[in-house]
């Protein structure tokens, strides 16, 4: 049994590598507040969105698999979040899955028509706004646009380009917006930038020119001259048409039918027919009943998967759909698919969380320290093997290897079940050393106990190790307890010391009535009834 301990213990050591903490390895460092630039948030509302915020991230980076991660509330406003051992690679991952709001809604996508008697008033608007001067600043005082979707596809060709009431068309037969009403101010800023779409309820916009748009588009003004009950968001993956590239802006309905809090779970999969990943998710039963009455009514008509106010996906309904389905996740990896489906499950955060301070951090307690360290446990492992060598010889000895083997099985307990080494671990770790080394100290003075009654060796090794047993137990127990007691009820450093102060007692347990007694019949296998041991 001890060598295939050992054994096992030294396979997990070379395959998984012990973890460390923030305080041993470093990692990142962030500070985060509730997005409320205009101060709009009364101070109870920011409370509550704080505490909420800090249960949701808990899940989230439980989920994401870092160890020994500390999310705590400091204050009423802030939360510090600190991840050991995050490397490059993973940084703006987490960020992205901490900072997430993962807001879903299911929103009905509606006819370009229901925005195109607005489309001059928003130019007039963002006109109004923003100044003539500002716009041609912007490079906006023409009215030409991009080429039209069906010039791209069937190059010129086919595409009907006669223009209707409420558009109009330039030379080259490009299909444009309505012209603006006001003569005097020959400007169509917003109009121009929008090319028909390829989908229903969809208009294409250039990539270079998103930025514009989405400045165009946050201005109150607009927002206010939009028609009742609709809304406009963006696609999130952006498309090649030609030799250009677009991101879709579509019209929907402004208020969901369904929203991401009636989702039970969702899971990262991949499709098994074109083998892109997606997420399957599934609504509880009221979500189910609401999302299958709409879905009826509406067969034939897109549905958009709004995610933070990004569209995912907007697929047509082809026929009444339940309590399940599924988000295709497009040009997305299955690392995005996973990160999306954990978000979804955790819930979506109250408000936005700002990053007000980032830092990617060495040990925090400083390389200086950690050498000290280092250099003050070597002494006390010494000091250990000499005295025990010294002062019970030969048994001693043995005793030190006992330990050593106590070491390897504790190392391979971490590594096993994938705990992480912090300071406070280690704490436990070198307590439950000298717990160790005091059960050898029992055994020992219980057998020189019988030696000096004049017992037989033999005799006077199993007397010693059967009467010291209950007194090693004792301690062994009630330690144990109190490991058991702080991991239950702990937090943070507090649980990893408990994590390895329990691993630590199980293991001295058995190094010393099992490993040390191995090793005392070994030794007295080599040597005569008779003959006196050294002790």
């Amino acid at each position: 049994m001890i060598i295939a301990l050992v054994g096992a213990s030294l396979g997990y050591l070379f395959t998984n590598q012990i973890k460390l903490g923030l305080d041993l390895q470093g990692g990142m460092h962030l500070v985060l507040e509730v997005d409320d630039p205009e101060g709009i948030m009364a101070p109870e509302a920011r409370a509550d969105a704080i505490d909420r915020a800090e249960r949701i991230l808990r899940t989230r980076i439980d989920e994401f698999g870092v160890e020994e991660p500390i999310v705590q509330k400091v204050g009423s406003d802030r939360i510090i979040v600190e991840l050991p051992g995050i490397g490059l690679n993973d940084e703006s991952r987490a960020k992205d899955l901490i900072q997430q709001s993962a807001f879903l809604e299911f929103k009905l996508v509606l006819p370009i028509t229901e925005l195109e008697a607005a489309l001059s008033r928003i130019d007039r608007q963002i006109v109004g706004a923003l100044g003539v001067d500002s716009i041609r600043a912007l490079g906006r005082n023409e009215e030409g646009p991009s080429q039209d979707i069906q010039n791209l596809i069937f190059g010129g060709q086919g595409a009907d380009s006669t223009p209707t009431d409420s558009t109009q068309a330039d030379s080259t037969g490009v299909e444009q917006g309505p012209e603006v009403e006001d003569s005097s101010v020959n400007l169509r800023p917003f109009t121009s930038l929008l090319s028909s779409g390829d989908i229903e309820g969809a208009y294409l916009v250039g990539t270079e020119d998103i930025e514009v748009a989405q400045l165009f588009l946050a201005l109150p003004e607009v927002q206010r001259a939009l028609p009742r009950n609709t809304s406009l968001h963006w696609e999130a993956d952006p498309i090649g048409l030609g030799q250009r590239t677009y991101r879709r802006l579509i019209v929907t309905e402004e208020d969901a039918f369904v929203t991401g809090e009636m989702l039970e779970t969702a899971t990262a999969q991949r499709d098994p027919q074109f083998n892109q990943p997606q997420v399957s998710f599934q609504f509880n039963r009221a979500g189910g009943r609401r999302f299958s009455n709409f879905t009826t009514q509406h067969i034939g008509d897109y549905i958009a998967i709004v995610l933070d106010d990004e569209i995912v996906s907007a697929p047509v309904v082809q026929d009444r759909i339940g309590a399940s389905g599924v988000i295709n996740m497009g040009n997305s990896d299955m690392v995005q698919a996973g990160d999306l489906a954990l978000v979804l499950r955790a819930g979506a955060l109250p408000a936005r969380l700002a990053i007000m301070e980032e830092r990617t951090v060495g040990p925090s307690l400083g390389q200086d320290s950690i050498d000290r360290g280092r250099i003050a446990g070597l002494i006390g492992v010494v000091f250990v093997v000499v005295i025990m060598a010294l002062y019970y010889h030969v048994a001693g000895i043995l005793a030190v290897m006992a330990l050593a083997v106590y070491g390897l099985l504790v190392l391979g307990a971490l590594s096993a079940f994938g705990f992480t080494l912090t300071l406070p671990g280690m704490a436990g770790l070198i307590l439950s050393v000298g717990m160790a080394v005091d059960a050898n100290v029992l055994i020992f003075e219980r057998i020189r106990e019988e030696l000096t009654l004049g017992r037989a060796t033999r005799t006077a090794v199993d007397a010693g190790f059967a009467h010291a047993l209950s007194a090693i137990v004792d301690a062994n127990m009630t330690t144990l307890f109190t490991a058991l007691i702080l991991f239950q009820f702990g937090t943070g450093p507090v649980r990893g010391f408990a994590v390895t102060l329990a691993i630590g007692i199980v293991a001295s347990f058995f190094s010393a009535l099992y490993v040390t007694r191995t090793f005392f019949l070994l030794y007295l296998s080599r040597k005569k009834a008779s003959d006196p041991i050294s002790i």
